[in-house]
């Protein structure tokens, strides 16, 4: 098959199906039984904040935004237990790949989902009214088991985010990957070229990154504009990074 025919996206497994046991019935659902495509890349993932609101970029400045936020980072399902926090991310990977997994999902809205494709995986979950301080209803969040990509440029975006290239088997890439000939460190936000104390080494000389990582690197590190955000690049290369406070 052509490999222009090939196509990837990225599916998480959310708090809410881990904290129900559906893992095994998202999976039976999502197999190279029933969809004909292939597993390119699978991880657990601890979600940190910065990850999170990078990946619900969109939706920056909505009413439901911290609510989405915590529900990813499995702050509502695990609340009195930090380490269950956790989702599960995959790359899959094949022909009419993006469509195969939305139709397999169903609709965003568990409810819509009910009515319109009763069998699908997000039929299960359900909506979750927002109250503020007061107790009035304000906006509502979609506890809807599992992510999936929804375009190209999204499976892209969102794979880039979540995985590194050694991730994923190289006969697997789909986006261009580059060796580092530099290191590039983060502190605070800022970043820096060389050592500076307490600052994170996110790639050195001889790493494998994104050419777009690169790319955006080397322009924010001659103070240039880039076509990514750093706190993107940081989000991924810190993902189940320990951050130790001195």
């Amino acid at each position: 098959m052509d490999k222009k025919e090939l196509e990837q996206t990225l599916v998480l497994i959310k708090p809410d199906a881990l904290k129900n046991s559906l893992t095994g019935y998202v999976l039976s659902q999502l197999s190279q039984f029933h969809t004909g495509l292939r597993f390119a890349g699978a991880k657990i993932v601890c979600v940190s904040k910065l990850l999170a609101e990078e990946h619900y970029a969109e939706h920056r400045g909505k009413i439901f935004f911290p609510s989405l936020i915590d529900y990813i980072m499995g702050l509502i399902h695990y609340a009195d237990e930090a380490w269950k926090r956790r989702v599960v991310a995959f790359v899959y990977h094949g022909p009419g790949t993006i469509q195969k997994i939305r139709d397999i999902a169903g609709p965003t809205n568990p409810h819509i989902a009910r009515e319109q494709s009763p069998g699908c995986i997000r039929a299960l979950g359900t909506v979750v009214p927002i109250k503020d301080a007061s107790g009035n209803v304000i906006g509502e969040r979609m506890d809807n088991l599992i992510h999936a990509s929804a375009t190209n440029s999204e499976a892209e975006r969102e794979i880039k985010l979540w995985f590194k290239p050694n991730d994923i088997p190289p006969l697997m890439h789909d986006y261009p990957i580059e060796v580092s000939k530099d290191h590039y460190y983060s502190k605070e936000g800022k970043l820096y070229t060389t050592y500076e104390p307490d600052s994170i080494c996110l790639i050195a000389p001889g790493d494998i990154a994104w050419k777009s990582d690169m790319d955006t690197l080397r322009l924010l590190s001659q103070g240039l504009p880039a076509p990514g955000s750093l706190e993107a690049v940081v989000a991924k290369y810190l993902i189940n990074v320990e951050q130790v406070s001195h």
